[in-house]
C-alpha cells in the first residue's frame, strides 16, 4: 500500500469519526451540543496559546481557559433562559456576570507577579485567544434559535457546519482541477480564485438544501451560506497566518490527518460573528 493511499484511508477514517461525534453531539441534546462547543473552546485556546508561546510570549493560559469557559456558560445560560425551559439557567447567567467582569482585570493583576519581559504581549495574547475563539463559539449557541424562529433547531447548527465543510470540499475540488489564479499566495500558496468561487457555489447549494430540508426561507439560508463561506475563507487564511508566523504545519493533532481544533474549525469560528449579525438583522427586518 502506497503512503498516499494509506494517508487517504487514515484521513477518511478519522474524518468519519469526527463527523459521527459532531452529528451525535448536536442532535442528541442541547447539553451534548454545549459540551462539544466547550471542547472546541478549550482545545482551540490551548492550541492558540501554544502558538503564542512559540512566538515568544507567555499567555496566562489558565486565566484564559477560565474566562473562555465562563463566557460560554454565560451565553449557554442566557440561551436556555430565553427558551424558557431552564429557569435556573437565568440565575446562573446573573451570577456569572461579575465573575466574567472580574476575570478581565485579573489578567493585568496576575501579570504583576510573573516577572516577564513581555507583559503587554502576554496580556494581549491571553485576551486575543478569548476574543478570537471563545466569544464566537459562545455566539454560536444562539444560531439554532435565530434560524428556528425562537425554537431550538439542532439541524440549523448542523447545516451551518455542513455549509462550512461544503465550502472547503468544493474549494478543494475546483482548486485542484481548475485553479490557476492565486487567491492569497503570501499566506496560502495553494488557494486559488477558482477554488474560492467553487467553494461559494458549494456552500450556497448546501444552504439551499438546508432551506428545503428545514422548510426555511431560501433567501435567508443562501445569504447565510454566502456570508459564512466568504468569512470562513478569511478564517482559514487568518489561522494560516498564525501558523506561518511560528513555522508550524498544524495547530494540533486531535485526529490523524486532520490537524488540531483550529485546523478543523477555523472557518467556523471566524464566520460566526458575521452570520450572527446577519441573522439578527434579518430577524428584525422580518418583524
Amino acid at each position: 500500500m502506497s503512503d498516499k493511499l494509506k494517508n487517504f484511508l487514515v484521513r477518511t477514517a478519522s474524518g468519519a469519526v469526527l463527523l459521527a461525534v459532531v452529528l451525535g453531539a448536536i442532535l442528541w441534546s442541547k447539553w451534548s451540543f454545549g459540551v462539544l462547543m466547550l471542547a472546541i473552546i478549550i482545545g482551540g485556546l490551548r492550541e492558540f496559546y501554544r502558538m503564542a508561546s512559540k512566538a515568544g510570549y507567555q499567555p496566562q493560559k489558565f486565566v484564559g481557559y477560565a474566562t473562555g469557559t465562563a463566557i460560554f456558560i454565560f451565553a449557554f445560560s442566557v440561551m436556555g433562559s430565553l427558551m424558557g425551559e431552564e429557569k435556573d439557567l437565568f440565575t446562573l447567567a446573573v451570577i456569572l456576570v461579575p465573575y466574567v467582569i472580574m476575570l478581565i482585570p485579573m489578567m493585568f493583576i496576575c501579570e504583576l507577579y510573573r516577572k516577564s519581559q513581555t507583559p503587554i504581549a502576554n496580556i494581549g495574547s491571553t485576551l486575543m485567544g478569548v476574543i478570537y475563539i471563545a466569544l464566537p463559539i459562545s455566539l454560536f449557541v444562539f444560531i439554532p434559535i435565530l434560524l428556528g424562529e425562537g425554537e431550538w433547531k439542532p439541524l440549523a447548527a448542523l447545516f451551518y457546519i455542513f455549509i462550512i465543510w461544503a465550502n472547503d470540499v468544493f474549494a478543494y475540488l475546483f482548486g485542484i482541477t481548475l485553479g490557476k489564479h492565486r487567491l492569497f499566495e503570501r499566506i496560502s500558496p495553494k488557494k486559488s480564485w477558482e477554488g474560492f468561487i467553487g467553494g461559494l457555489l458549494g456552500a450556497m447549494a448546501m444552504g439551499y438544501l438546508a432551506s428545503v430540508v428545514m422548510d426555511g426561507n431560501h433567501i435567508e439560508w443562501i445569504g447565510l451560506a454566502l456570508i459564512a463561506a466568504i468569512s470562513g475563507v478569511f478564517g482559514d487564511l487568518v489561522e494560516s497566518l498564525f501558523k506561518r508566523s511560528v513555522d508550524i504545519k498544524d495547530s494540533g493533532h486531535i485526529l490523524p490527518g486532520h490537524g488540531g481544533w483550529l485546523d478543523r474549525f477555523d472557518a467556523l469560528i471566524l464566520s460566526i460573528p458575521f452570520v450572527f449579525v446577519y441573522l439578527t438583522i434579518y430577524a428584525f427586518a422580518a418583524m
